[in-house]
């Protein structure tokens, strides 16, 4: 005769009239208190369902380990020892339930706020639209004069009928059916002829990098505000555009060794620099918020065309589109704009609700359909430039993404972050490679692939090219060049054309050129000539 509950022979047993089964009176007593249900069956049962049963007095044998002192306290030991496991277990089961439940309100946190912004961009969408609606009659030239700017002096200046929408921010006229036209067609016409396309024959062979060396170095910033922050380079006239701390731009003339013109008018450090076409633009972006076009005159000078302010915090990246008629800036306000290059009339501001952090580098696919941007939350994101939507999304850098560039083939994408360089397969949307040429706290500033795809450069504390292989080959380093500045921090760098040369632009005021030793006598000859 055995209890159901303690496992022991019942001091004063009794029986279930509806289970028939066995306790100790005491404790099924105690468990009806409680709970009035059987603890095995789990029934309704009461104190009038237990039948006592009489039996002679049971004496206990003593067990052997109660026999002695050392017995009693080895047999309390393993009772304790026991206890402190069940302690320890029910810790542990205590401390997961507590993840369980810290994960259930994360995933309702953030289930709150999708909702939110859902409900935020419905709220917004509806307002655009009722806006929308009440200027459907206006004609749609009207509509763009409206929001067009005039030039006075040189200098874009917003006209007195600027539209704001209903949340305070200048009205956009959205990129038309006509552009999206025009981008199609542009990346129809650059995809087929990439198909047919060679490495050029005039390309420098990888034993001629190896030899690369120093050729020449000009200085062509200001002393009291050292710094090249970005370089372009016009492959077919062979300019170099470079922008500076000292808040210039300076337009340089390789083949002659002297500066062409000077570009003032920012009033903080000049982020980045691109040439437009046939190199009679320059646009230029800035840490004062503005953007400025520069148009080239007969006299060689460069003249400030327009003045954009459409962001509201740091400029940091500029990027021409393969048409030459358009362009996107990339700023810390969280926002890209596409800008109309001809009116300098900005057509789309596209900013990311689902993140904070500002973008601080960008640059147009060869194709120009889709654009790439790094942020300084270290995430790379990849938009449709028709629509204007976040097609994917790329993470694992640490740092800012400092610099981003694709490769002419249209597969591969570089970028540069505080950790390293990542290469991407564009195909696949996964990351295949990654180099760590510099020690944790050593950032890589500069990424870039030469006009052919066939080397990537790397500038950090050094500059490193790198052969281009395919996605299962390895990327060697071919060449290193030592950082012949001082300052342990190369800002940019560029490929010339043919790679030739390659530009450097550190945190001194010089820009330096690396090629072929004798090479710079031919381009002298070459301008002379």
């Amino acid at each position: 005769m055995i209890c159901s509950i303690s496992g022991e022979v019942p001091e004063e047993p009794v029986v279930s009239k509806s289970s028939g089964l066995l306790f100790e009176k005491r404790l099924i007593e105690r468990h009806i208190l409680d709970y009035g249900k059987c603890p095995v069956t789990g029934e309704t049962l009461t104190t009038d369902d237990l039948v006592p049963i009489k039996t002679g007095k049971i004496v206990k044998p003593r067990p052997v380990q109660a026999a002695s002192i050392p017995g009693m306290l080895g047999m309390f030991q393993n009772e304790w020892d026991a206890l402190v496991l069940s302690a320890f277990a029910s810790e542990q089961q205590l401390h997961t339930t507590r993840q369980e439940l810290s994960h259930c309100l994360y995933q309702h946190d953030s289930a709150c706020r999708v909702i939110a912004r859902l409900k935020k961009e419905l709220d917004e969408a509806r307002t655009m639209l009722s806006s929308l609606e009440r200027q459907a009659p206006m004609p749609a030239t009207t509509a763009v004069s409206s929001n067009a700017y005039a030039i006075s002096n040189g200098k874009r200046a917003a006209t007195e009928d600027d539209e704001f929408g209903p949340d305070g921010k200048k009205f956009r006229p959205g990129i038309s059916s006509s552009i999206i036209t025009e981008l199609t067609d542009c990346n129809a016409a650059l995809s087929q002829q990439r198909k047919k396309r060679q490495i050029p024959p005039t390309l420098v062979p990888l034993d001629a990098i190896e030899r690369y060396t120093q050729l020449n170095s000009y200085p062509l910033h200001k002393t009291n505000k050292a710094g090249i922050l970005s370089i372009d380079i016009h492959q077919s006239k062979d300019l170099i555009a470079t922008g500076g701390v000292d808040m210039n731009a300076v337009v340089f003339n390789r083949s002659s060794g002297e500066i062409v013109s000077t570009l003032s008018g920012h009033s903080k450090k000049v982020t980045s620099v691109k040439f437009v076409s046939d190199g009679e633009l320059v646009v230029t972006g800035s840490a004062d918020k503005t953007v400025r076009v520069w148009q080239g005159s007969e006299n060689g000078n460069y003249d400030c065309k327009h003045v954009l302010k459409d962001h509201t915090a740091e400029v940091q990246a500029v990027t021409v589109h393969a048409t030459n008629n358009y362009f996107v800036t990339a700023s810390l306000d969280n926002s890209w704009c596409f800008y109309e290059l001809s009116s300098g009339l900005c057509l789309a501001q596209v900013e990311d609700s689902s993140v904070s952090e500002g973008y601080t580098s960008a640059a147009f696919h060869p194709d120009g359909l889709i654009l790439g941007t790094g942020t300084s939350g270290s995430i790379v994101k990849i938009w449709d430039v028709k629509s204007q939507a976040n097609v994917a999304r790329f993470d694992g850098h640490v740092g800012a993404v400092t610099a981003i560039s694709f490769s002419e083939n249209g597969y591969f994408l570089a970028t540069a972050a505080h950790d390293g360089v990542k290469l991407w397969d564009l195909r696949k949307l996964r990351n295949f490679r990654t180099f760590t040429p510099y020690d944790e706290n050593t950032p890589t500033q500069s990424v870039e692939f030469d006009h052919s795809g066939s080397y990537l450069a790397i500038g950090g504390s050094d500059i490193r090219v790198y052969q281009v292989a395919n996605v299962k080959s390895e990327w060697n380093c071919i060449k290193t060049f030592p950082d012949l500045s001082g300052t342990g921090k190369i800002n940019s760098v560029k490929f010339g054309p043919d790679a030739k040369y390659i530009a450097v632009g550190s945190m001194d005021r010089n820009l330096r050129l690396f090629g072929l030793p004798g090479e710079e006598n031919d381009a002298a000859m070459e301008a002379e000539s």
